[in-house]
């Protein structure tokens, strides 16, 4: 199978150019693998490989691993991944431990409080880190040799005994592509042509961080429509975020610092003080896009990972999670069966149910926390205050119960069944753009 991607500011390759003077080799032994980006997903993923001796190179787009993103909440089964990835102490140096929270209203009033500690006794605890210290966390715990920059995938050739992957500096053949790029993955437009695009959520959101001085409480705010949620950082500086329901497309007139303080500025504190604090360059804008269900995750030496796969609504703070999780399952599954196509059938099995039930319970939260109707947000605000806390825990069950998986055979059911959906690895000649 034959694919090439349009990538923005790159010429396509049709796979006949120069070869890779860096050859992904470490003899005849020796499993080689591609990993097309460099965030969250990517890293883990090269991480958890290279952990099982394989030789991995991240083929990042951008021209260098910047500085981006705001908080990030570590759920107690990603904080089990990253103990897997062998990172766990390094992240909890950057961590800190959610003490309190909750839902409230535009008022302060709360509608219902959250009991971390009996949270962090059932699941473990949850943890808020910045984005930026996670990936520098994952890049420091990598071989400097591993990441390529400036380096985007453009093309795949795929045969029953591995893939040619081409890119910015030439092609190297490989065992495994794994395809972390991305909600917008050109890996996947290649592989799965006939796989659905992106849909728009319905709701924007706005993300920053904004130092006022330390506080002792997050939680979420819900509105009509509209919710801010606030998250203490470990340096004293906190996370905020606010959604709405908006068109797709549409950016604040007089910036979108001056939209979040129209919008929420008049909410309770902390949130005035917050948004004074901040400053426009910090706030990012994001239209909301979930991926639909794929009919498979893999085909042939072929694996897609993290948003690329399973893009959700970001309601459940479980995006970045399940993309640790991915990786650590995706490199057990490796271990556990001796082909890769079997491996990634096994991945397969394993890895899309859990992470369509995840996306499909994100979607109906959002849906209840953006209700913009009366008398749909009396009756939601009604349902939390009434809601024993005890029962929320236990609906968190299916997300917080993961654990790694254990090497072996019986992991992932039985080898060697094609995943639904895929596309044969075999076939010659056929090009996808």
């Amino acid at each position: 199978m034959r694919g090439e991607m349009d990538v923005p500011g790159l010429p396509g390759s049709d796979l006949t150019g120069r070869q890779d003077t860096e050859r992904d080799d470490t003899g005849p032994a020796g499993r080689t693998a591609v990993v097309a980006g460099g965030g969250i997903g990517g890293l883990a993923a090269a991480l958890a490989l290279t952990r099982r001796g394989w030789r991995v190179r991240v083929r990042e787009r951008a021209a260098r691993f910047g500085e981006v993103g705001a908080g990030l909440s570590l759920w107690p089964n990603g904080l089990r991944a990253l103990e897997a990835l062998g990172v766990g102490s390094a992240v909890r140096a950057h961590v800190l431990t959610e003490a309190q929270a909750g839902f409230r209203d535009p008022s302060g009033r709360w509608l219902a409080r959250t009991d971390t500690a009996e949270l962090a006794r059932r699941y473990g605890p949850v943890a808020m880190i910045h984005r930026a210290d996670l990936l520098d966390v994952l890049r420091r715990a990598l071989p400097a040799d591993a990441l390529r920059t400036g380096s985007a995938v453009t093309a795949v050739e795929a045969d029953g005994t591995g893939v040619r992957v081409a890119h910015g500096t030439g092609t190297t053949r490989a065992d495994l592509l794994v395809g972390a790029d991305g909600i917008r993955s050109g890996v996947r437009r290649a592989l799965w042509p006939d796989a659905p695009e992106p849909r728009y959520a319905g709701y924007t959101a706005w993300r920053l961080v904004a130092d006022c001085g330390p506080l002792a409480a997050g939680g979420e705010t819900w509105g009509r429509g509209e919710r801010v949620g606030i998250a203490p950082l470990p340096d004293g500086r906190t996370y905020l975020f606010g959604v709405a329901n908006a068109p797709a497309g549409q950016r604040g007139p007089d910036g979108e610092l001056a939209e979040l303080r129209r919008r929420f500025g008049h909410w309770h504190d902390p949130i005035p003080a917050l948004l004074a604090a901040a400053a426009e360059e910090a706030v990012l804008r994001h239209d909301i896009y979930e991926l639909p269900p794929l009919p498979s995750y893999a085909t042939g030496h072929v694996a897609l990972l993290g948003d690329a796969a399973h893009a959700m609504t970001p309601n459940l703070g479980q995006g970045a999670n399940q993309a640790l999780e991915d990786a650590v399952t995706l490199a057990a599954l490796l271990d556990a069966h001796p082909a890769v196509p079997e491996a990634l059938a096994a991945y397969d099995r394993v890895r899309r149910p859990r992470t369509r039930l995840i996306a499909r319970r994100s979607r109906r939260v959002g849906a209840v926390a953006q209700c913009g109707r009366e008398p749909g947000r009396a009756v939601r605000d009604r349902v939390l205050r009434l809601m024993p806390a005890a029962r929320l825990l236990d609906s968190l069950a299916p997300v917080l119960d993961w654990e790694p998986p254990a090497p072996g055979p019986a992991v992932g059911g039985a080898a060697g069944a094609r995943p639904a959906g895929a596309q044969g690895s075999d076939s010659k000649g056929k090009e996808v753009r």
